[in-house]
């Protein structure tokens, strides 16, 4: 008969277990984990009596103290003093009693010897081996989330046994392969009976007796080597085994010798006397058990009944409620009726209100459409401005250094931003003009305005300085269009205001926070000064500080756009002033100083001229100058086109030739861009048409898409940008 190794060995650790707990001050449980120690070591001694006796004590402790964990403990003993001595349905009953407490706390240890106790029951018992095997690979899993190669050993050692107990030797075999060396080297003597019996066993089966005799002589070894009583019901097994094994190959004489042996150990473990024992002891704690369900129907009865006047008490204030809920309704009766008055005055204000919005509403959109269009008609001729300076720059190289050139390219990029600033200022009060990021040198920027304002300088006999500290970074990224725009807005006021004086522009670096860099920036003149009064409103829209002469013209937007331009900068700004000596502006802005950054924002723009094939370009366009500022774009970069004046005649062509990619202008007169771009999606025609328009993005994105247009650029724009577009769009 086959020997199993039984989950005894969970006693040490359970003691172990027990005396972490030292530092408890509950004496009720210091004195149940002292009754588990001596019920574990009276099992190990088969003394079954005093083992149930003193499980028995620490259950009930454990029970009144609420300790579920010890009480799967001793639950966890008791079942295995009835499995060892053959009352396997209550074994099995206090082992799940166990087992749900154990989950209840959820300790996976106690879990774990459980599983491999009702494991054992099953299979050694011969009840259930299936049912053993899910137990014992649940016990494993227990073992392997601790990382426990002891608790993982005797698991494995189980499970093989269990296979080769119903001849599935192929599958228990790898088991007992994989923790054979482990028990060589560390396992104790109870593992070695088992192992080595086991492989006595698998070698019988294979008819290799001289292996299967070598094993089983270590196994007998090993039981004679063992002094604890309660492994001595395993070497009862293995003499059994090798008994079976001699007389199988005819060495009666052996045969007979270790079957004396084993009935002589038979017989002094399992006596009458240890029997009677576990059954009285399994009797009082049956009545234990009735007792505490009695206490438990009891104290059930006993919270029902609290329930119960607990429930008369709610019924009361229930109708306490209702009374009360009956004198808000008679009171709410009442309001009504001065609700239903307030109701019609309410309506009648909310007509003349929704009156009041509809107006409003289309004052917002006659507005927007104002906006709108005065922005097309802006940007238009100055797509022609910014066109026409890029061609010269191009035909003519040699003015590629001009400063006048320079300044009149800087002009007309500042213009088309001031408009749209000016023109769209709601949308900066709103937060939605966002910054770009540029690569920029803080001292060329200057420079450049300074050379742009030169004419405004000598208009009052001026002259500008530039200071800049020498510890800012020679690259620095940022929106340097609108860093621009601050800077004109502040030195064109300085110049106006000042005669025969002089404009000093101060950029410093205040720190470094990583590749942040906070510049402080002065624009101070010598000028005529702003009282104190008025210092506070030159920061506010259209105001107009007076300033002894009355012929002063502007907007009165520039310091706002100012402000407001610092501000998306995250920055700071303030004014210093005296009349009669002069006006000092400072302000605080970070920028990048990121070397890879801005490495990667000049890889991005840099736009590959060399054109590996021949583009064929289909111009839509109504304006003669802008016809003129795109071809000329487009040949001087070796692009080829066709220009058309409308949509009709671009259908026409298009039926006729081939293109790689449409430039279309949307505000057309006949027929308009989106309506062209749809007859030509109609037709099949699948290029990729860009919309060249004066109209914002955002004012037209709807129709766009509509249209399936594909891209949208908007005038005026970098030509590198439209160049990028077409060989992004037609390469792709």
């Amino acid at each position: 008969m086959i020997t199993y190794t039984r989950f005894y060995f969970v006693l040490f650790f359970c003691l172990t277990s027990i005396l972490g707990f030292a530092q408890s001050t509950n004496s009720t449980k210091k004195e149940a984990k002292e009754l588990l120690k001596q019920a574990g070591q009276s099992f190990l001694q088969l003394d079954s009596k005093k083992s149930l006796d003193f499980a028995q004590k620490a259950l009930i402790l454990a029970t009144k103290n609420n300790d579920d964990l010890l009480a799967s403990k001793a639950y966890n003993l008791i079942g295995l003093n009835f499995e060892e001595f053959s009352d396997y349905k209550k074994a099995i009953e206090y082992y799940n009693k166990g087992l749900v407490l154990a989950n209840k706390v959820d300790n996976d240890t106690v879990k774990g010897w459980l599983n491999n106790n009702l494991g054992n029951v099953y299979c050694y018992r011969k009840i259930d081996f299936q049912k053993g095997i899910k137990h014992y690979k649940e016990g494993l899993k227990y073992s392997i989330q601790h990382k426990d190669e002891y608790e993982i050993m005797f698991s494995k050692l189980n499970i093989g046994s269990a296979y080769f107990a119903v001849e599935d030797f192929s599958n228990g075999i790898q088991y007992f392969n994989d923790v054979k060396d482990y028990v060589d080297k560390n396992g104790d003597i109870e593992s070695k009976i088992s192992l080595n019996s086991n492989f006595g066993l698998y070698y019988n089966s294979l008819n290799n007796n001289k292996k299967a005799e070598e094993y089983y002589l270590k196994a007998v070894n090993y039981c004679e080597q063992n002094d604890v009583e309660l492994i001595k019901s395993n070497a009862s097994d293995v003499y059994n085994d090798i008994s079976n094994f001699y007389y199988k190959i005819k060495n009666f004489e052996k045969a007979h010798f270790y079957l004396l042996k084993h009935d002589e150990l038979q017989d002094k473990i399992y006596n009458e006397e240890r029997l009677n024992d576990v059954k009285v002891g399994g009797l009082q704690i049956e009545h234990d058990e009735i007792n505490r369900e009695i206490d438990k129907i009891k104290k059930e009865k006993e919270i029902q009944q609290e329930k119960l006047q607990a429930n008369r008490v709610f019924v009361i204030l229930l109708g306490v409620i209702f009374f009360i809920l009956l004198l808000l309704l008679l009171s709410l009766i009442r309001n009504n009726k001065f609700k239903a008055k307030a109701n019609s005055d309410l309506k009648e204000a909310n007509r003349e209100l929704l009156i009041a919005k509809e107006k409003a509403e289309e004052a917002s959109q006659l507005k927007t459409q104002f906006i709108s269009t005065i922005s097309h008609e802006l940007r238009t001729p100055l797509y022609g401005v910014v066109g026409i300076t890029d061609i010269i720059l191009d035909e003519h190289k040699e003015l590629k250094n001009s400063p006048h050139l320079k300044s009149l390219k800087f002009s007309a990029n500042y213009l088309l931003s001031l408009v749209n600033d000016i023109l769209k200022v709601y949308k900066i009060e709103e937060n939605q003009v966002v910054l770009e990021d540029m690569v920029f040198n803080i001292q060329d920027e200057l420079t450049v305005i300074k050379d742009s304002l030169h004419f405004l300088a000598i208009k009052n006999n001026n002259q500008i300085f530039i200071e800049v500290d020498n510890s800012i970074p020679e690259v620095l990224v940022g929106d340097k269009i609108r860093l621009s725009q601050i800077f004109i807005n502040l030195m064109s006021n300085s110049l106006k205001f000042t005669e025969n004086g002089k404009v000093v522009v101060k950029a410093n670096l205040v720190e470094t926070i990583g590749t942040k860099c906070y510049l402080k920036f002065q624009v101070t003149d010598n000028g005529i000064g702003i009282a104190k009064e008025d210092q506070n409103k030159v920061f506010e829209k259209f105001v107009q500080v007076y300033r002894k002469e009355d012929d002063y013209q502007g907007t009165g937007l520039g310091l706002t756009i100012v402000k407001k331009l610092v501000e998306l900068f995250n920055g700071t700004i303030q004014l210093e002033s005296e009349e009669g000596i002069g006006t000092t502006i400072t302000f605080t802005l970070p920028l990048d100083s990121d070397v890879s950054k801005a490495k990667s924002i000049v890889n991005n723009f840099d736009v590959d001229l060399s054109v590996r094939r021949e583009y064929k370009i289909l111009v839509v366009e109504d304006n003669k100058i802008n016809q003129v500022v795109t071809k000329k774009l487009l040949e001087n970069n070796h692009f080829k086109c066709e220009i058309v004046d409308d949509g009709y005649a671009a259908l026409e062509l298009v039926s006729k030739i081939d293109f790689d990619a449409i430039l279309m202008d949307i505000n057309m007169p006949i027929i308009n861009g989106f309506e062209t771009s749809k007859l030509i999606r109609q037709k099949g025609i699948t290029i990729p048409i860009i919309a060249v328009t004066a109209f914002d993005k955002q004012d037209i994105e709807e129709k766009i898409i509509d249209a399936q247009i594909d891209e949208v650029i908007v005038k005026p724009f970098e030509s590198h940008k439209l160049f990028e577009t077409i060989k992004r769009l037609v390469d792709k």
